[in-house]
């Protein structure tokens, strides 16, 4: 059983303001399954990391009240002795590996608590088994998709049989075809009577599995439903909570009128990285231009690739031919501005409103603050952008994109880890470009972001265009499909 008994608890330092919780009271039963949901920042996370011992031992912060888990205060055991019992996903899987080869990061852990060697062969076995991972054994891990790489770290964790699993926005990163095979782990871990906490914006495939909705505003539990009082709910209400959609199914795009618009040219778009097979097959194509273009695909299909390309990022790949005019690599660097999938790697100065100026021509301060305050970034503009959370650094990195003016931007992943309230935000401010004349190409996994704003789409599988279509009732129903197919629960 974990209990969490009147904990408050406020970061220190950078974080001060970020994700604090007041006064918590949680009793969560063993073999329960339990969702945390609410706007980002609401505090979910901090309530993982008090569970899985994260806090107070290495997140430091003032903190009153205690947690249990199994008995165990964990405030005054030591981590180690807290991850015998709880096991943790974080939404980064890559963040949490130690080892390069596959096989390795599975036994890492059972290595590290010093588990004798059969023992740890023998939990090996039973793992690949129950995971289905015998054709990612001995891999690198640095070659594998978003998908496969949370199948490795939930393995590594799993191989440590412990009671409690703890997740933080499991889904953030991952394809369609990911999510349903994380669906099936979850539901592998309900059968074995684990206890599993999940803080996750995605709801709709944890339908049917979660006993507890637990709902949290500003850092206080606001509801706490059951699974039947969560499904009757009607999606209204739950948007009204600030939640995603709850059931597929259900979503619509808004009527919209539309058009036929400019096309780039792509001539010879094909690439390889450095002793890999080849990942991008485009010899000759046409892509809408102007436009919000939503770019779909399973994980590994080559939708990253083809974006650094198109950016100019890989020096030896392709024209683009547009207006008239070719378009070699290096023209694209200066045409093109990319949010990447992992926004930590283009954030680098001390505060976000800096951050935005440096990405601006000249800069303007007016403007800066203008789209901070479309963004909802306002309050945080003095502070250090790795002070942070996911959601936040993702709005920032999309403030950036806008502020440099571009006349191409391209978007890997916008909305990942965001909440519902600024889903929204983003698409709106998307339309926003797209009607000062600017193309946007968005990689994204999220249908709810391309009903509320893409205009057409072009879909990659194997590093090929297999498809493009406009969001009309045509496009409507294969969107519905890709994403929906096998999601209905």
């Amino acid at each position: 059983m974990i209990q969490i008994d009147h904990v408050t608890f406020s970061y220190g330092g950078e974080n001060e303001s970020a994700g604090g919780i007041q006064d918590i009271n949680l009793n969560i039963e063993d073999g329960q399954f339990v969702v945390l949901c609410g706007e980002s920042g609401c505090g979910k996370t901090t309530i993982t990391r008090l569970i899985n011992g994260l806090i107070p031992h290495y997140y430091e912060g003032k903190m009153n009240g205690e947690v249990w888990v199994n008995g165990a205060k964990v405030s005054e055991q030591p981590l180690y002795d807290t991850a015998k019992t709880v096991g943790s996903v974080f939404q980064n899987p890559r963040s949490q590996f130690f080892n390069v080869d596959t096989t390795s990061e599975i036994t890492f852990g059972c290595e590290n608590l010093g588990q004798p060697e059969q023992s740890i062969r023998n939990r090996l076995e039973k793992t690949v088994q129950d995971f289905r991972l015998e054709k990612l054994m001995g891999r690198n891990i640095f070659h594998l998709s978003g998908g496969e790489k949370q199948k490795i770290a939930c393995a590594g964790v799993s191989i440590m049989e412990p009671n409690v699993l703890v997740m933080d926005e499991p889904s953030s990163n991952l394809d369609a075809s990911s999510i349903l095979a994380l669906r099936a782990t979850l539901a592998f871990w309900k059968s074995q009577g684990k206890t599993i906490i999940i803080s996750e914006h995605r709801l709709y495939y944890l339908r049917g599995l979660a006993d507890r909705f637990i709902y949290i505003t500003a850092g206080e539990v606001e509801k706490d439903y059951s699974a039947a009082e969560f499904e009757r709910l009607t999606e209204q209400q739950r948007t009204d909570l600030g939640l995603r959609a709850f059931i597929l199914e259900n979503l619509l795009p808004p009527e919209t009128v539309q058009q036929t618009g400019k096309q780039m040219e792509l001539c010879n778009f094909n690439f390889a990285y450095k002793n890999e097979p080849k990942t991008l097959h485009i010899r000759e194509d046409k892509i809408p231009a102007n436009r919000i273009v939503g770019i779909i695909g399973n994980n590994g299909a080559g939708k990253s690739t083809f974006s650094r390309c198109f950016c100019g990022l890989e020096k030896r790949c392709g024209k683009v031919i547009w207006n008239g005019k070719t378009y070699h690599p290096k023209d694209r660097l200066n045409t093109c501005y990319m949010v990447m999938q992992d926004v930590n790697h283009q954030l680098f100065t001390e505060t976000v409103l800096d951050e935005i100026l440096i990405s601006m021509e000249e800069e303007n301060q007016e403007q800066a603050e203008e789209i901070l305050s479309k963004l909802d970034l306002t309050d945080f503009k003095d502070r250090h952008p790795m002070s942070l959370s996911g959601g936040q650094k993702q709005r920032v990195a999309i403030a950036s994109a806008i502020a440099s003016k571009r006349s191409i931007l391209f978007f890997d992943e916008p909305t990942s880890g965001l909440d519902y309230k600024h889903m929204k935000e983003v698409a709106n401010i998307l339309r926003q470009v797209r009607d000062a004349g600017i193309t946007l190409y968005v990689i994204t996994h999220d249908l709810e972001l391309i009903l509320d704003c893409c205009t057409d789409i072009v879909h990659f599988e194997e590093g090929y265009i297999v498809d493009q279509f406009q969001m009309d009732k045509v496009g409507l129903e294969k969107i519905r499909n890709y994403f929906i197919k096998g999601a209905v629960i």
